[in-house]
């Protein structure tokens, strides 16, 4: 059974930073490319940022160019998050995800991430 469990989040002060980590289990985790999706209150889900299994290739919206980091390690079958910088609009849910490609996409449950100005 696959399973996505996110930590790190919390209330920080605008320019603060906080690292999220999403612990992943029941496959082979460095066959699985991941990534980082959040929601904020009344919006639409919007792509953070992605790493593919081998950690070579990364991806990030506009939003999160230069204050946020994705990375992974895959020994400790773990992805990490760190923001930097954060501002008030970054407050949302953040979830991790695995895609299997065949089986398709999981998800964890969520990490609140609160930026107050």
């Amino acid at each position: 059974q696959v399973q996505l469990v996110e930590a790190g989040g919390g209330l920080v002060q605008a320019g603060g930073s906080l690292r999220l980590s999403c612990a992943f289990s029941g496959r082979t985790f460095s066959q699985v490319a991941m990534g980082w999706i959040r929601q904020a209150p009344g919006k639409e889900r919007e792509f953070v940022a992605a790493i593919s299994w081998s950690g070579d290739s990364l991806s990030y919206a506009d939003s999160a160019k230069g204050r946020f980091t994705i990375s992974r390690d895959n020994t400790q079958n773990t992805m990490y998050l760190q923001m930097n910088s954060l501002k008030p609009e970054d407050t949302a849910v953040y979830y991790c995800n695995a895609n299997l490609r065949s089986e398709g996409v999981y998800w964890g449950q969520g990490t609140q991430v609160t930026v107050s100005s």
